[in-house]
């Protein structure tokens, strides 16, 4: 939320003036892109007459929420009574256009309504998978913290594994590829995104320290001890590399690097954790 939305919530909703799609993020339920607010049904139903609203095979929702709901009997009153007043056929099976009131804060809200279509889920059915691997959840959210508002950026993952990070990328839109060192890995890689209809050649079997183009982001999940056959001193040759092939690295690692990346003159931006099967990952933002 923070790097998408410019701050976190202390609430389950926010209000922005940003046009973020609701199935950008895994943590976003709902999207309603506002008409008209009003203290009362009736007047959001003399906006819309008034507007002579219209749309074709529409169906008007109501979406609960834990700030001053009503009770059922009302949400059918509300819904019925702008449904009635909006120019237009009604198809409450197949809409083309969903709209939306709810109720935040003894205000009623009424708009566009946009659901999470929960698109990252199906890459739960990827061939090849790991257990040490992010989350779809975690994958899809570092994917957001790196490119905040800028889906134009171009990325890499020059460690990408089975290329969780770059489906979640490219679902996203987002011109990314993954680079991967072991052979066995990148074919694995490579088989999921073609199994979702992606080109398999935006995985590469190779060494990221070979890379020669600049990207504008680099996430490294950095390979690390039971897991990859790795050193110390292997794993400080891959933060100087990322800070050769990018402007902006998100770090994912088992221990704190902020010392390693200071030494090669990174400045650390924000950080987090995650925990997954008792181990502890760090999230580091830097430039």
């Amino acid at each position: 939320m923070k790097y998408i939305f410019g701050h976190i919530p202390n609430e389950k909703y926010i209000f922005t003036k940003l046009n973020i799609e609701a199935s950008r993020s895994a943590f976003i339920k709902h999207k309603i892109s506002i008409i008209y607010s009003s203290d009362n049904i009736k007047s959001i139903v003399d906006y819309i007459e008034y507007k002579k609203l219209a749309y074709n095979d529409f169906k008007v929702n109501y979406i609960k929420s834990d700030h001053g709901d009503i009770d059922y009997n009302k949400r059918l009153d509300a819904m019925k009574n702008i449904g009635f007043v909006i120019k237009g056929y009604p198809d409450i099976h197949n809409p083309k256009i969903n709209l939306a009131i709810t109720k935040i804060n003894n205000r009623y809200i009424f708009g566009e309504y946009e659901k999470n279509d929960l698109s990252w889920q199906r890459f739960d059915k990827m061939p090849h998978s790991y257990s040490n691997g992010l989350s779809l959840k975690m994958a899809r959210a570092i994917i957001n913290i790196a490119v905040e508002h800028n889906l134009d950026s171009k990325v890499v993952d020059p460690c990408c594994g089975i290329g969780t990070i770059v489906l979640e990328g490219l679902d996203l839109g987002i011109d990314i590829i993954g680079l991967e060192i072991s052979k066995q890995i990148a074919h694995n890689a490579r088989n999921n995104i073609e199994f979702f209809g992606y080109d398999r050649d935006i995985i590469q079997c190779g060494d990221m320290h070979n890379i020669k183009e600049k990207y504008d982001i680099a996430i490294v999940d950095i390979p690390y001890g039971i897991f990859s056959p790795i050193t110390y001193e292997e794993q400080l040759e891959i933060i100087k590399t990322s800070r050769k092939i990018a402007d902006k690295v998100i770090l994912i690692s088992f221990e704190d690097m902020d010392k390693e990346l200071i030494d090669e003159e990174f400045k650390v931006i924000d950080k987090g954790t995650i925990v997954k099967n008792r181990f502890t990952r760090y999230i580091t933002i830097c430039n």
